[in-house]
């Protein structure tokens, strides 16, 4: 495929200079490097001649435009790294490759998706397969790379439609549309009047939801026609066995799921690995509701209403009467995490396709927003729907307390555990004496019977800190007087000085 169409080179220098741009960061997946030169290069030439050609709208705009390449992103490749584009005063940011299509906070940003290749008329034959023997209404969803041939795939279909079936039934099928690939900063997700604007709301009804209702995930979105539900539907996914396609496995996991594989020509209808990460997440959720000390993950610091979830979820773990802390640390691993055995559970919050982390690396789970709230909130259960976009539950909750709290039973513990939440009270110190209550109660046993009753935790990190017997180095001596000075070897390390006055020495006593 051609270099300039793959990345949009022509949309890119437009796009630039239209908006007066003078600073420009261009961002790219580490696969992707290997071009970063050439793209800077074939941009910064299509510039030149937009300027001197005076396009449309010209007002003697002559500065350079200053294009600097980013890499080594501070979080997940699919966001727009705002941080890193804060180190240059950059004014936007042009995002190569796969994204999730988060809305940014600060800096507006332009997306290249590439153009992924895929045999159009295998996959609209495949797609007429299904229509007519399936029985059941078709929804295409397809990665963002395969957006430029979705037209085609349509056209393609209509005339293998009419010379292959001699049935004139029209096909039923939904195609989502893919968002633009231009987005703009949204500031803070705050009303006028100061309160938060839900920019999502989840229910529990996702797909039994009513005709009309507009879906979206990864940057895809669609309406379904009157008198249907998604669950009616076949969903069929043109693209890779990525992060995206497991979005919406999870998420629409009661429909039925096909993927059409571009890149091999081929239909995959196993999905059995999802639906064991489904069935893990579950595991963790129950694992998570016996945690005493939580720790928060920042997973992002750039996708539009972060910091109100970050607040949301302190605020749920609180109520909860457990101990919450705040975690920065960049890319998440299990070494970073280790630094940390204090914390029984990790809430990471991220953007939707990298905030699902395989916890089996980690020495604690690991868990989305979504499942905190299953987790913490008092009376809830799951149904079997899932979330894993974090601004669709701000603003949302689970809770359904009532005035008795009830002991839940512990699949881990082999009993009932009593945990105590914090009642909602307009006074301040009211709270604070709430959760030093909690606080006093740390797991104590009933000695008749420890199985039939176990009371909650709520430790602290000091608490754990002084319990341990290794608590860093001791910066107290003894000793009044400073230690001498040794001094240390000098010389290459590949031969130190003293190392080589002993060769020299055993050479010469060989010698003798």
């Amino acid at each position: 495929m051609d270099f300039e169409s793959n990345y949009e080179i022509d949309g890119t220098a437009n796009f630039i200079y239209t908006r007066n741009f003078t600073r420009v960061a261009l961002q790219f997946p580490d696969e992707l490097l290997k071009d970063a030169t050439k793209v800077v290069r074939v941009i910064r030439e299509k510039l030149r001649k937009i300027r001197e050609s005076g396009g449309r709208g010209d007002d003697g705009r002559t500065a350079e435009v200053g294009l600097y390449v980013m890499a080594d992103t501070t979080y997940g490749n699919c966001c727009v790294d705002e941080v890193g584009a804060a180190h240059v005063h950059a004014d936007c940011v042009v995002h190569y490759g796969h994204t999730c299509l988060s809305p940014t906070s600060t800096i507006p940003a332009f997306f290249v998706f590439g153009k992924s290749p895929i045999n159009v008329s295998n996959c609209a034959t495949k797609i007429c397969e299904f229509a007519f023997t399936n029985g059941k209404p078709i929804l295409v969803l397809f990665g963002l790379e395969y957006t430029y041939a979705i037209e085609d795939i349509k056209k393609t279909l209509v005339v293998e439609t009419s010379k292959s079936w001699s049935s004139k039934t029209d096909l039923n099928i939904v195609w989502a549309d893919a968002s633009c690939s231009l987005i703009n900063p949204v500031k803070d997700c705050v009303n006028s009047d100061g309160n938060l604007r839900v920019t999502g709301k989840y229910t529990n009804e996702t797909c039994n939801a009513e005709a009309g209702t507009t879906y979206a995930i990864g940057g895809l979105s669609w309406s379904l026609p009157v008198g249907h539900k998604l669950e009616d539907f076949l969903l069929f996914w043109i693209g890779a066995d990525n992060a995206a396609f497991t979005n919406v496995v999870l998420r629409f996991n009661t429909c039925q799921i096909i993927r059409y594989d571009a890149a091999k020509n081929y239909i995959g209808t196993d999905l059995s690995q999802q639906r064991r990460i489904l069935k893990r997440r579950y595991f963790l959720v129950e694992k998570a509701k016996d945690a005493n000390m939580v720790g928060v993950l920042v997973g992002t610091l750039g996708v539009a209403g972060y910091l109100h979830m970050i607040h949301q979820m302190k605020e749920l773990i609180t109520k909860a009467g457990k101990k919450v802390y705040t975690l920065v640390m960049g890319r998440p691993n299990p070494a970073k995490l280790a630094n940390f055995p204090e914390c029984d559970v990790f809430v990471y919050v991220s953007c939707e396709q990298t905030t699902l982390l395989d916890s089996k690396e980690f020495l604690a789970p690991v868990i989305t927003p979504f499942e905190a709230m299953l987790a913490f909130s008092s009376g809830s259960q799951w149904t079997g729907a899932y979330t894993m976009e974090f601004r669709d539950l701000i603003g949302s909750s689970f809770d359904s307390r009532s005035t008795v709290n009830e002991a839940r039973f512990s699949f881990f513990q082999g009993g009932y555990v009593e945990e105590l939440y914090d009642k909602e009270n307009t006074n301040g110190s009211e709270e604070a004496l709430a959760l030093a209550v909690a606080a006093e109660k740390a797991l104590q046993v009933r000695e008749k019977s420890p199985r039939l009753l176990v009371k909650g935790t709520a430790k602290s990190g000091a608490e754990y800190l002084a319990a341990r017997s290794y608590q860093g180095l001791d910066a107290h001596n003894d000793a009044s007087q400073p230690g001498s000075f040794l001094i240390g070897r000098t010389g290459k390390a590949s031969g130190y000085q003293d190392e080589k006055l002993v060769q020299e020495s055993a050479k010469i006593s060989s010698g003798r």
